[in-house]
């Protein structure tokens, strides 16, 4: 299996858990902008949303976004969806 391969359906699979989450929060839970928040965060963990936004971001800034700061920030989301999240707070209880 190519390491690019594996990745990308790491990040995939990432994404479709963040963009669920955001979901669940718009939907069902408390905070609205929360959801938002990680329903658009989950886009940077898409690869063909990932390519246009790097490439945007250096042409526009010079900076793109590089693998450790992906892991930082998904450790980071992982956390926060754990403490402050719909499925913190009970709202799922079937979850559990």
């Amino acid at each position: 299996m190519n390491k690019k391969f594996f990745w990308n359906l790491v990040n995939c699979f990432f994404g479709i858990v963040v963009f669920l989450v955001g979901l669940l929060n718009l939907l069902r839970g408390n905070d609205f902008g929360f959801g938002i928040f990680l329903f658009l965060l989950s886009f940077i963990y898409f690869p063909p949303t990932n390519r246009f936004l790097n490439t945007f971001l250096k042409k526009r800034f010079d900076f793109s976004i590089h693998y450790i700061i992906k892991i930082i920030l998904g450790i980071f989301i992982i956390w926060v969806t754990l403490a402050v999240g719909a499925i913190a707070e009970g709202y799922y209880p079937e979850i559990w």
